[in-house]
């Protein structure tokens, strides 16, 4: 009731473990608190909060335009309810080294338990977009840096995206990447591999932990969480499907609406009352108020 029952300093200690076990951890991507209280129900490791997501939300592409603000208080309200660990798109680190290690400060405080950085150029845009523009390696390593140092949680996760495949190729991904772990990264995030050779020889050339995107409609072949595991990554988000899949549904359901005037065609499809209750916990808020006004002194 109100927060989860677990502290956020537990899920980091938790999430480190379970980055340590070898397993493929599995983080769908959660647009509201209410998507990560159903991610949880469903048995997923874990809920990843995307920064592209966010934008869209607002009705903004993902250029850069969201503030530090804005997308930790969302971060905020996303990690509050569940047991899982959240981790968190930072983009660029919302300005230079200082800004990145205010970021990370930021988050733990509001019980993210990591976040990944990446070394675009602003304005930034989609990993699965065009003409990126990369800043030096030595740039990033600063970011980096002053991310690593600025936490106080050792157990707080921090991720260094590489948008170099597009513009740099394999290899210069690669490089980028040992020069991100060198830098403190816990783990790296290749955006936008192709296929499983890439991802295959990712895997040999870093010895950190490896995310691997999953997103629909991009450059990245979908993969499934078995091929993921056989390939040795250990982390895999799947960061709109969720957005995408309500999206759709709501527009059918309003050219429902709109062309029979009436919403009884859709109840089938809807989350019901009682099932939105119960996933809320609403019987439990109600008990609370009757003890209270049945205290007696």
């Amino acid at each position: 009731m109100l927060f989860a029952a677990k502290s956020a300093a537990r899920k980091r200690a938790e999430f480190r473990a379970a980055l340590r076990s070898g397993a493929l951890l599995r983080f769908p991507g959660a647009f509201s608190p209410l998507v990560s209280l159903l991610i949880e129900r469903h048995g997923f490791e874990g809920v990843y909060i995307s920064g592209a997501v966010l934008s869209a939300d607002l009705a903004l592409p993902d250029v850069g335009l969201t503030t530090l603000s804005e997308v930790a208080q969302r971060g905020r309200a996303i990690a509050r309810v569940t047991r899982l660990p959240a981790i968190i798109d930072a983009d660029t680190g919302f300005g230079e080294p200082l800004s990145a290690a205010r970021t990370v400060q930021e988050f733990e405080e509001l019980g993210l338990c990591g976040c990944h950085f990446e070394d675009q150029l602003n304005p930034k845009r989609c990993g699965h977009l065009d003409h990126k523009s990369l800043v030096p390696a030595a740039d990033m390593v600063k970011k980096l840096r002053a991310a690593t140092g600025a936490r106080r949680d050792a157990n707080f996760v921090i991720i260094a995206r590489t948008d170099a495949r597009e513009s740099e190729g394999l290899a210069g991904a690669i490089e980028r990447a040992k020069v991100y772990v060198d830098a403190g990264a816990d783990m790296i995030f290749p955006e936008a591999l192709h296929d499983e050779s890439e991802f295959e020889q990712f895997r040999k050339a870093v010895a950190v932990p490896l995310l691997a995107n999953m997103t629909e409609f991009g450059k990245t072949k979908l993969l499934s969480a078995r091929q993921l595991a056989d390939l040795g990554l250990n982390l895999v988000i799947y960061p709109v499907t969720s957005l995408r899949l309500a999206m759709k549904a709501v527009e059918q359901g309003l050219a429902v609406l709109k062309a029979e005037g009436t919403q009884a065609l859709l109840l089938d499809k809807m989350q019901t009352r009682a099932e939105l209750y119960e996933l809320i916990q609403y019987e439990k808020y109600a008990q609370f108020d009757k003890d209270i006004d049945n205290f007696k002194p």
